[in-house]
Formats: structure tokens, C-alpha cells, sequence
């Protein structure tokens, strides 16, 4: 329908006048997008490298946590003792909660380290500290409160809806590429167990 025979770009020129446009100059589509491009905040390596020493540091706690529950490896806690302290703090089922405590805290913190099933890790340690933030409450929040379970609540809630980074195992999955969909999700559930640990367990 239309001869582009013997079409330049640098002859174009609107109708009516004499102004010509050069195809490498000025193109709309690709002027759009390289400003967007500039404008728009780009995701970088030193992301990756922030949540890949979060995801250590709070994992690799929350595994030293649940290995000195279950074996008495640093603190010579063990299970007996860590179903005294649940018993303490009003429980009515410590030995299963005792369990169900130090496997949380190992698998959760694994997980994390990892950066495998990333939102599942994040909802573990989630909820474990979401418990112990509410039996503690009564504390002060600062000097001797409960800041360093708020702290820790507030890492697994980052890493919840940023998902592990890129330097993770989690990397080409779905939950990696709609994490914060998925951590709407294992919100609900971190939710949910806390919710049900306190009112029937409690």
C-alpha cells in the first residue's frame, strides 16, 4: 500500500515545512524508554548482597537456636529444659510444643540460610517470635525488653515480602518471582499458628 522506495530518514520531513527528523536522533519509542529506564530504580547486586547477610545472620541464629533445643549443643539446654521453660510460661502442652518449637527454629533458620522455600523460613521464624513477643509483652520494650525479638519479627517480615535475593536456591521459582503475593500468603499462616499455639495451647 505504501512505497518506501527511496525513503532516508534524514529526507523526512512534516508536512508543510522543511524540519527533518533523524531516525537515530529522535525516536519516540526508544526516547520513552530510555528515560523510563533512567527514572525507573533498578534492582543491583548490592540488594542481593544485603539480603544475602540478613538471610545469614538471622538463619544461621534462629539454626543455633533450635540445635541447642533439640541437642544442648551450646547452652546444654536440651529438650527437658526447653519443656520447663514453655511449662513456665503457661503452656499446657510443652512437650509437643517443645518440638514443634525447636524444629521450627532449626528448619525455619535452614531454610533461610539457603534462601529455599524462603517465605516458609520466613513464616517459622516469624511465628515463633510473634509467641514470644505476645507471652512477653508486659516487658519493657527496650533495655532488657523484648527489642531483640522485634528485631527478629521485623527480618523474617522484610524477608517475607523481598524474598531471599538472587543468591539463593529460591532463585528461578514462582514464589521468588511473586514474593510478596506469597508472603501475603505465609502471613496468614504465621498468623494462624500463633493465633491457635496461644488460645489452645495456652
Amino acid at each position: 500500500m505504501f512505497d518506501d522506495a527511496g525513503y532516508t530518514s534524514s529526507s523526512t520531513a512534516t508536512p508543510g515545512g522543511t524540519q527533518s527528523y533523524d531516525d537515530g536522533d529522535d525516536q519516540y519509542g526508544s526516547g520513552f524508554e530510555a528515560e523510563l529506564a533512567r527514572r525507573s530504580p533498578q534492582w543491583h547486586g548490592g540488594l542481593d548482597v544485603g539480603l544475602l547477610v540478613l538471610r545469614l545472620v538471622l538463619g544461621g541464629a534462629f539454626v543455633a537456636h533450635g540445635l541447642d533445643k533439640l541437642f544442648g549443643w551450646f547452652t546444654d539446654l536440651g529438650m527437658g529444659a526447653t519443656e520447663q521453660m514453655l511449662t513456665q510460661f503457661g503452656f499446657t502442652e510443652p512437650k509437643i510444643l517443645a518440638w514443634v518449637l525447636a524444629v521450627s527454629e532449626t528448619a525455619g533458620g535452614a531454610l533461610l540460610v539457603l534462601g529455599l522455600f524462603t517465605p516458609a523460613g520466613a513464616a517459622a521464624v516469624l511465628g515463633v517470635m510473634a509467641n514470644v513477643i505476645a507471652i512477653t509483652w508486659d516487658r519493657e520494650v527496650f533495655l532488657g525488653g523484648v527489642e531483640l525479638e522485634l528485631m527478629f519479627a521485623a527480618a523474617a517480615f522484610t524477608l517475607l515480602f523481598t524474598g531471599p535475593g538472587r543468591v539463593a536456591l529460591d532463585r528461578h521459582t514462582p514464589w521468588f518471582r511473586r514474593a510478596p503475593v506469597f508472603g501475603i500468603a505465609f502471613l496468614v499462616i504465621a498468623a494462624g499458628a500463633t493465633v491457635v499455639t496461644l488460645l489452645v495451647f495456652r
